[in-house]
């Protein structure tokens, strides 16, 4: 496995590679707390799994390169950077990203997006505005509020929520979860015990292994029945 940064459109964009060098493409979307070293195992580790791995850099139009810790003063510093992004902006560089992605010669087939609290957010926003193959959207704040936007998605989506997530309030849930019913090729799982960014392992508050042992893997099993 090797990785690289390529520039697109003004940012950057690091790009991990499986190891036989080829496969589907994946964009994963960041949290509130940059490129860090949790998001950075993560690209790790689906590249692992076979898949070409871009994860942009959203703040670069007001902190390029930022990343933060997940303490109490890393989580603060997080919301002020978050506070100064703008979601259209993000989305556009999303859909940017998955055109470069599928343009490059090391891409074959398909590619998804897979976004966490702030990328799960702009992942469902991609897939109402863009042609992703598959979204996976965990713990997306902005998502009950924009349930609406399901009417334009052409491409499977999975929700992730926890049911104890304090940002995000369980009957927010449950609006996603009746918007979503009856819908093909839509799934939502709550986990009821869990919070916020409960797959987060780089972040000992908010990281809750039993719910992510269950939620990981049928994200994993999402990508790979649609992505190939």
């Amino acid at each position: 496995m090797t990785s690289r940064v390529d520039e697109v459109g003004g940012f950057e964009l690091p790009v991990w590679l499986p190891a036989a060098g080829r496969g589907p493409g994946l964009v994963l979307v960041q949290e509130i707390f940059g490129l860090d070293a949790y998001l950075r195992s993560v690209a790790s580790e689906l590249a692992a799994m076979g898949y070409v791995v871009g994860v942009p850099d959203l703040f670069w139009r007001t902190d390029p390169g930022w990343s933060s810790g997940h303490d109490e003063q890393g989580v603060a510093a997080a919301m002020a950077v978050a506070g100064r992004f703008d979601h259209a902006d993000g989305v556009a560089d999303l859909t940017a990203a998955v055109a470069h992605l599928r343009a490059l010669p090391e891409v074959t087939g398909k590619v998804g997006a897979l976004g966490f609290c702030l990328g799960g957010s702009l992942a469902f926003a991609l897939a109402a505005h863009a042609d992703p193959d598959v979204v996976v959207s965990c713990y997306g704040s902005t998502v009950p509020d924009q349930v609406d936007l399901l009417d334009r998605v052409r491409c499977p989506v999975q929700f992730q929520f926890g049911g104890s997530d304090p940002y995000i309030p369980r009957e927010a849930v449950a609006r996603v979860e009746r918007a979503v019913a009856g819908r093909e090729g839509v799934e939502i799982h709550v986990e009821e015990q869990a919070g916020h960014a409960f797959l987060n392992h780089g972040a000992p508050q908010f990281f809750q292994p039993e719910p992510a042992a269950r939620a990981w893997p049928r994200a994993v099993d999402f990508l790979a029945r649609h992505l190939g």
